[in-house]
């Protein structure tokens, strides 16, 4: 199995990385200092697994043109707001793939990817898996799930080559499922990170010393966060579905929607109580860009909320109000 990474930072190193110990063939484009740094002395991911180097299997280029070959999958990994530029830089490439995908935030990359590409060649993908860039050549892989990825047909078949690359996540340790029902796992994968991020974000950077836990653990931060997470749940339910949990044991999604509002206040403090008694440290990747004086992926994130609620009439203000924070803040971050 032949596959390339389309920008490959934190996460697609990661990801690139374990297939290629596994025995697949890797090309990442990344990148120039890191694609130097991995070319000296290999790619390094530390994290959740312990320390490692991979040489083998695994070719880093800084151009699609430089990636030579043909590919049974292409991996798009770039941010959202960078999508048609990549594609823009990476047209040689369409001739030489077979099988193309995003694991991106964004709920219509499929129909970018669809307009780029022969519209046949497109699967769904959705990842929770958590990958840093800690410098050039070294990615921290902090974050997995018992399920950390899903892949399917866009029109809810079974294929050959989704159980194929399924198979080849799972044995490199990034346990997948392929599902029928991938544009509703894409929509439950964004309403909780837009719940994760835009609580983050909209609490606690003006104190940059703050994590996740510092705020959840406080009543009117987990009142924010019910608040926020039960609204973008009216836009996920009313296009049809019901929250599955599919990233647990980190969402709480099906909990939160069942709950009353006090109850889900109560039981969003005593996963703060619990993440304090255990040392949970850690921070959205949002939250991180933002405290980075980085361009964040807000309006990518929150958008597809708002417009959908302006399409079924459904009343969000809390999502609204963080978004038009966001804005604020995105126009004077750097990309």
């Amino acid at each position: 199995m032949r596959i390339c990474i389309l920008g490959a930072g934190g996460l697609g190193s990661v990801i690139g990385g374990y297939l290629a110990r596994t025995g697949v063939d890797v090309t990442l484009i990344a990148r120039p200092a890191h694609v130097d740094a991995i070319r000296r002395n290999g790619l390094r991911i530390t994290g959740r697994v312990g320390e490692c180097s991979i040489r083998e299997n695994l070719t880093a280029v800084t151009s699609a043109d430089d990636a030579e070959g043909h590919f049974d999958y292409l991996i798009l990994l770039v941010k959202t707001k960078d999508t048609e530029r990549a594609l823009e830089s990476a047209t040689g490439l369409r001739p030489r793939v077979d099988t193309m995908l995003s694991l991106q935030n964004d709920p219509l990359r499929a129909d970018k990817l669809r307009r780029w590409i022969e519209p046949w060649k497109v699967i769904g993908a959705v990842t929770i898996e958590g990958g840093t860039l800690v410098e050039p050549g070294h990615a921290d892989n902090h974050v997995t799930a018992t399920t950390t990825a899903y892949f399917g047909e866009l029109d809810g078949t079974e294929s050959l080559r989704v159980q194929r690359l399924t198979e080849a996540f799972t044995r490199a340790g990034l346990k997948s499922a392929a599902v029928t029902n991938i544009v509703q796992v894409t929509w439950e994968k964004l309403t909780q990170i837009a719940s994760a991020s835009g609580w983050s974000v909209s609490t606690l950077p003006a104190i940059p010393a703050l994590y996740f836990v510092d705020g959840i653990k406080i009543r009117e931060g987990a009142e924010h966060y019910v608040q926020l997470t039960k609204e973008l749940l009216s836009v996920y339910k009313a296009l049809g579905y019901q929250p599955q949990n599919f990233f647990s044991p980190f969402s709480r999604l099906k909990e939160i929607d069942s709950l009353s509002f006090d109850e889900a206040v109560q039981s969003s403090i005593g996963v703060g109580t619990y993440m304090e008694a255990n040392n949970m440290r850690s921070r959205t990747s949002m939250h991180d860009d933002l405290l980075r004086g980085r361009k964040t992926e807000a309006e990518e994130i929150f958008r597809p909320f708002i417009d959908k609620a302006a399409e079924l009439g459904l009343s969000i203000p809390t999502v609204t109000a963080v978004h038009r924070v966001m804005a604020v803040l995105n126009h004077y971050l750097k990309d």
